[in-house]
């Protein structure tokens, strides 16, 4: 969107309370992203009332959830547009600025966008890291989940248009590609002859100047030794996997609907440091779950201690509307829904430093990512265990590096997610 904006001749600003035209882009996966979603919202409308903005606009997940409610509770709002409206988005604020009194302000059309290598991208991380969307939407119905509603079903999109948009990303500096749908594992499963997550891996890894190649949102399920075979044969590829487990007992799991129970998920994770010995492992949890009982969240937590995750995040539950679980039964309390999660956090907590201190004294690629301006660790970086924004960071000591630079690096102090390198 923001490069369908830029074509039409809009600058970005570096800053909200100097723009004329404010573009929010919503998530509404759980109660947390719509809070934080409509807080923005309202921050943003303040602005309106006493700063440049002339239009503010609000798309994504939201409105494709909400749309004609929040139109009537955020009138200030000057249009909500849907998930399917990406490619249109230009064309929408075109209108706006026409003045014509008759503008709908809510479009909603079937969640049915569908990325491809035409569609120009304006690059919001640093240059030498780019992530590529190979897929969008889901079919795998999982009980709590909106996706599928606000997303549309699984569709995937052709390796060529991938491969397309991977060549350009790296001729325009990106070093890193971290691949991303909301379920990977499921990409070329709707397309007649496909290669498959592996087969498209295998194509990425012959774009010569790519280093690290990174896969995210991997369901348990779709994780096969064929695939754990790819990635460890390849340098480029990052020895790392997040799969979402969500739980470990059967009939929690069996609840969520989801594809994987118990034996399914300790055979994927054993297969994998089987085949990547190096591997390193993310995984999310869900709390609080109906059904969860106390005996059940006990069995979740002996598992976190066996399966020893090297990232793993923690969610409490959060009941939405439109899904199966929503008419479930819940006994568990907000307060105990924290408290499970906060067990969870500090027995990770004391995993995650005793997998990094096992790393002091390892070399580590790094791959440099700021300047600090601190003169003990002068640089921020990660290594190939570390995906950015979710993980812990490498603080390097070294001399003259550039962003986007690889270097070898000695580990040298680590605590619970952060490590600590000289070059």
């Amino acid at each position: 969107m923001a490069a369908a904006l830029t074509q039409e001749g809009f600058d970005i600003t570096p800053s909200a309370d100097r723009a004329e035209l404010i573009l929010i882009n919503t998530c509404a996966f759980i109660r947390s992203a719509k809070e934080e979603a409509i807080e923005t919202i309202l921050q943003m409308t303040r602005l309106k009332r006493g700063g440049s903005c002339q239009f503010l606009v609000v798309t994504g997940c939201l409105p494709q959830r909400y749309g004609a409610d929040l139109a009537k509770a955020l009138p200030e709002v000057d249009l909500f547009a849907g998930t399917g409206e990406v490619s249109r988005i230009a064309s929408h604020v075109r209108t706006l600025y026409s003045g014509r009194q008759d503008i709908c302000r809510t479009i909603i059309s079937s969640p049915d966008f569908l990325m491809n290598a035409g569609n120009r991208r304006l690059l919001s991380t640093q240059p030498h890291t780019a992530y590529l969307k190979i897929a969008e939407g889901c079919s795998n119905r999982c009980s709590y989940c909106v996706v599928p509603s606000v997303r549309g079903p699984a569709r995937s999109r052709a390796t060529v248009d991938i491969l397309r948009e991977a060549d350009m990303l790296a001729a325009s500096g990106a070093k890193e590609l971290i691949l991303v749908a909301q379920d990977t594992t499921a990409y070329g499963t709707d397309i007649l002859d496909s290669p498959g997550l592996p087969g498209l891996l295998e194509e990425l890894s012959r774009i010569s100047s790519l280093k690290w190649i990174r896969l995210l949102y991997t369901n348990p399920a779709g994780l096969t030794s064929r695939l754990f075979e790819v990635l460890a044969g390849n340098e480029k590829f990052c020895p790392y996997i997040d799969m979402p487990i969500q739980h470990i007992d059967d009939t929690v799991l069996q609840i969520m609907n989801r594809r994987s129970d118990s034996r399914c998920i300790r055979k994927v994770i054993a297969s994998a440091r089987e085949i990547i010995p190096v591997v390193a492992l993310r995984t999310s949890l869900i709390v609080g779950f109906p059904g969860e009982s106390k005996k059940r969240f006990e069995k979740l937590r002996l598992f976190v201690e066996e399966a020893r995750f090297d990232h793993l995040g923690v969610f409490t539950y959060s009941r939405e509307e439109g899904t199966h679980a929503a008419a479930l039964r819940s006994r568990t309390s907000e307060k105990e829904k924290q408290r499970r999660r906060d067990i969870l956090m500090e027995l990770q907590s004391g995993i995650s430093l005793n997998i990094n201190q096992s790393l002091v004294g390892s070399i580590q690629e790094v791959l440099v990512e700021a300047a600090t301006g601190d003169t003990q660790y002068p640089y921020t970086g990660r290594c190939r265990r570390q995906a950015p924004e979710i993980d812990g960071i490498t603080y390097i000591q070294g001399k003259k590096l550039t962003p986007g630079d690889f270097v070898a690096c000695r580990i040298t102090h680590a605590d619970p997610y952060d490590l600590f390198a000289s070059v």
